[in-house]
């Protein structure tokens, strides 16, 4: 992807993200099969953190997709896992996903922000298709 979409991508995610979560945003991270980027991290959060395992984890949510393509509960949309202080909520599309760390939500803005990383995950598939 050229820089300035990478660049484009990341703004747009961490509006998206911001505007649904707030304050309680920890972190935001794009992965692919192959690579990753840590793309925001709140202030008050220790830099060294050892993300490549988390990117590992989230990526086996690749194979998830294929196992619950053809499932009646009908069409992946993303996943929470939840933590003693707070949570990852991953969204895959296509062949990228994000992972978003947060505080504390409810369920609406679960949904929130991982229907308008959706949408701009499929944005991003559709500029690369042009």
């Amino acid at each position: 992807m050229p820089e300035s979409s990478t660049d484009d991508l990341e703004t747009e995610l961490e509006s998206v993200c911001r505007t649904a979560i707030g304050d309680g945003l920890r972190s935001i991270t794009y992965f692919t099969a192959d690579d990753y980027d840590q793309l925001y991290l709140r202030t008050d959060l220790e830099r060294d953190a050892d993300i490549e395992r988390f990117v590992a984890n989230e990526r086996l949510g690749f194979t998830s997709q294929q196992t619950y393509g053809d499932s009646e509960l009908g069409e992946y949309e993303f996943t929470i896992r939840v933590f003693e202080q707070g949570y990852v909520t991953r969204i895959i599309v296509g062949e990228h996903g994000v992972y978003v760390t947060a505080d504390p939500l409810n369920m609406n803005e679960f949904h929130e922000v991982a229907t308008a990383v959706r949408t701009v995950l499929a944005d991003g598939d559709e500029s690369d298709a042009r």
